[in-house]
């Protein structure tokens, strides 16, 4: 595994550095410096489908190019026929959103299609099937006035212009809460996952008191829409205010979801500000949802192997940025039940994507129909690999949640 740090010594160019993997540890003899810089922080991707990681971005020279980094040489190539104007800060995303089991690049320009309605400031995009009919959807979270005291989350669906409003309450008692403003540096983001395994994703956000200073992470439960503005979804995002482990960190400024003990349930990671100091703390808190759920955890990884690998042994590579990952199932009603989900589809601005899908499947979906998984490749071709069942003996117990690693 290889480590790519970016630097911005003066907020304006981003430089790239490669520091190159040796088995469990780091190679010693010198890093990579990349002989471009970018006007923001990059993408990373698998531009050609050769399974090795690329670097896509706005170079010093405006334009948008990718760096291949076959035997370890850069080579530049335009990535794009024509120029765009890219947001900076960007959420470009390498995500499959047409169902054909190849990712596609999303890029966020200076105009979006629809702006949403009154939005001051725009955050980063995310890209998830938030309603579970086996599409990604696009989630964006928007300040509606200029010192961010309204906040909203809108959703389009899949080849929709059509912003729906899945998170406009944010009031608390007598308490109004909002977004914190974004900077360049960290920008406004959601952070996703599957918290209660019932197979659609929540989110994790820092909230901010708008008649206090304080701030304070918050989970969004994404549950069954109960108003009109959401209908057309069918989903909303409903605010955990009442989560006391979260409720215990003071001065939070960021929180991921991620499987500490790897056993398929996701826990939440913390950043908070010491009082009174610059110094971060981190927490990991354990997730202690108790719900009698089933999941499935993918790990799609490259396959490929260093020349010095032996013939007989067969190479798991490393995680892919761009595989799409889909199951279908019945439930418990007899209705066609699939969700679908990207593996590190966002690599910029604390991102924080999980290196692995984690797929919630609810109480009665104890097996699959189906589970899809698409690998990018070259142009034309696509890897796709479909299993019929999931076979018992894969599946493993945590407590109340049962799993099947793949």
């Amino acid at each position: 595994m290889d480590v790519l740090f970016t630097l911005s010594p003066n907020l304006k160019d981003t430089t790239v550095l490669i520091f190159w993997g040796n088995n469990q540890t780091l190679e010693t003899g010198g890093f990579l410096k990349l002989n471009k810089t970018f006007a923001d922080q990059p993408l990373v991707m698998d531009f050609n489908g050769d399974m090795i990681p690329d670097v896509f971005g706005v170079t010093d020279s405006s334009s948008t190019e990718v760096c291949y980094l076959t035997n370890r040489i850069p080579v530049w190539r335009n990535a794009l026929s024509s120029a765009v104007s890219m947001r900076i800060p960007h959420s470009n995303a390498f995500i499959n959103l047409n169902k054909d089991f190849n990712a596609g690049e999303s890029l966020i320009e200076d105009v979006m299609p629809t702006d949403p309605p009154k939005a001051s400031t725009i955050g980063q995009s995310s890209f998830v099937d938030f309603d579970g009919d086996g599409y990604q959807d696009h989630l964006l979270p928007v300040c509606l006035d200029d010192g961010c005291k309204q906040s909203a989350i809108y959703l389009a669906k899949s080849g929709s212009k059509e912003w729906v409003p899945v998170l406009l309450d944010f009031q608390r008692r007598e308490t109004i809460w909002s977004f914190v403003p974004g900077t360049p540096g960290q920008p406004l983001t959601l952070h996703l996952g599957d918290y209660n395994l019932d197979g659609f994703p929540d989110a994790l956000v820092i909230l901010r008191n708008t008649s206090g200073s304080g701030q304070q992470a918050f989970l969004l439960e994404n549950v069954p829409c109960n108003n009109a503005s959401c209908h057309n979804v069918g989903r909303m995002f409903h605010i955990h205010w009442d989560q006391s482990d979260l409720g215990a960190i003071q001065n939070a400024v960021m929180a991921t979801f991620f499987d500490i003990y790897e056993d398929g349930i996701l826990d939440m990671l913390v950043l908070s500000k010491a009082e009174a100091k610059n110094d971060l703390i981190i927490h990991a808190l354990k997730n202690n949802f108790e719900a009698d759920a089933y999941f499935v955890k993918v790990m799609v990884l490259s396959g490929l192997c260093s020349n010095n690998c032996p013939e007989d042994v067969k190479p798991f590579g490393v995680n892919q940025p761009g595989p799409y990952v889909m199951y279908t199932t019945v439930d418990s009603n007899g209705y066609l039940k699939n969700a679908s989900a990207g593996q590190l589809s966002q690599s910029a601005h604390f991102s924080l994507q999980l290196p692995y899908t984690v797929l919630g499947l609810g109480r009665s979906a104890n097996f699959l129909d189906h589970l899809y998984v698409g690998i990018p490749q070259q142009p034309g071709q696509t890897v796709r690999k479909c299993e019929r069942v999931i076979l018992p003996g894969l599946s493993y117990r945590t407590g109340t949640a049962t799993g099947y690693t793949v």
